[in-house]
């Protein structure tokens, strides 16, 4: 008797989907779609009607948009997503692949994974793309290609948002709103408003980051953003030579792929085989990723260096952007020179410098000089100089 009343009530929202235009004739016919729709209709339990309506109300050109959304949704969003979110996010993010002029060239898997997706990693849900797309798209209307136009947002929007890293902010996984309110996000609150400024004039992006550097100084989350392939930018730091650069580059590198804490990871909406590890909550798996590791790490060079890492505090342990100028004492003509971090560069964004092991180099800052011997055990070494 229960196995009828299932079946009967598959049937009856069959039946109506087709009626209402959610289900089309091919993916009834097609695929497990149907299936994979009502699962999720399942676990929506009380919502299940501002999910049903959400499908229903969905233009024909968008439809299939609004199913992906709702076969890929967390079990937490299908609880609690109204309908008007859900179609207010399709609306807008259709209209500016009409209006944007790289939009018909962004393939339609990438576009409903990376624009047409409504959040990144598990921040708060709120309706982002109207403010987004108001404030990004007089920036980018002269852009000619997406990596152009992601490059300018990157360095615009954050002093017109009056936003800035700092560890002082209320969480790491904070959303647009939330980041905005303090003026203050952690590397992944940042990468999350430039992701979502990106997707709201049709730029295709998604948050990539590691848990732990092999090198084991800390974790890192930047953006990356499709232009015919997945180019790189850490968010509130671009490079002035555009999209590809960074300071975590070297750290990168040094990526182990079968390695869960070790390895870099590239977020996704569509449900995969592989989560996304939240630092700050590592029990939740609930947060689809693909390992990108390949991407990134090389071989070591076979040329023996040590890479020696310079932060300048003062006497409160604060950092403080300086210059440094480093020379070596056997050979004067070996000089370098840098600028050390201040409190608003991340917190593993470090200055940087290739010498040569066992040697010993002159670290100076104003009047102020050390004498270094480089490591000949570590390819890594952090030296910290204080200010008087």
């Amino acid at each position: 008797m229960l196995r009828f009343v299932f079946r009967f009530r598959q049937l009856s929202i069959l039946v109506t989907g087709l009626a209402l235009g959610w289900l089309t004739p091919a993916l009834v016919s097609g695929d497990d779609s149907p299936k994979e729709i009502e699962a999720a209709l399942e676990k929506a339990g009380d919502n299940r009607t501002e999910i049903e309506r959400a499908l229903a109300d969905a233009p024909a050109e968008e439809r299939k948009g609004m199913e992906f959304l709702v076969v890929n949704m967390p079990d937490r969003d299908l609880r609690t997503l109204s309908a008007d979110f859900l179609l207010t996010n399709s609306a807008l993010a259709w209209r500016a692949r009409r209006e944007l002029p790289w939009g018909r060239d962004v393939p339609e898997a990438i576009f409903l994974n990376d624009v047409l997706a409504y959040v990144n990693l598990d921040e708060t849900r709120e309706p982002w793309r109207q403010e987004m797309f108001d404030l990004c798209l007089p920036i980018v209307k002269e852009c000619r290609t997406p990596s152009e136009a992601a490059h300018k947002l990157n360095v615009e929007i954050f002093p017109k948002l009056n936003l800035k890293y700092s560890t002082k902010r209320a969480a790491p996984n904070q959303s647009p709103k939330e980041s905005i309110s303090q003026g203050l996000a952690s590397c992944t609150g940042l990468s999350i408003v430039l992701s979502d400024a990106c997707r709201s004039v049709c730029i295709p992006a998604r948050l990539v980051g590691t848990p732990l550097w092999a090198n084991k100084r800390g974790n890192h989350t930047w953006v990356e953003i499709w232009d015919g392939d997945w180019h790189f930018t850490g968010a509130c730091e671009p490079d002035k030579q555009g999209l590809d650069r960074g300071w975590f580059v070297g750290d990168a590198a040094q990526a182990k792929k079968d390695t869960l804490e070790h390895a870099i990871y590239a977020s996704s909406f569509a449900k995969t085989k592989q989560h996304f590890p939240l630092v700050w909550a590592m029990r939740n798996q609930s947060v689809p990723a693909e390992n990108v590791t390949d991407r990134y790490a090389r071989q070591p060079a076979e040329k023996k260096i040590t890479r020696v890492l310079v932060r300048v505090v003062d006497s409160n342990k604060q950092r403080v952007e300086t210059g440094v100028k480093v020379v070596s004492t056997a050979d004067p003509q070996r000089k370098f020179a840098g600028k050390s971090r201040g409190e608003t560069a991340d917190t593993n964004d470090i200055l940087g410098f290739d010498l040569i092991p066992g040697q010993v180099y002159e670290f100076a800052i104003g009047d102020m000089s050390r004498k270094i011997t480089v490591s000949t055990d570590d390819k890594e070494q952090i030296v910290e100089i204080t200010l008087p």
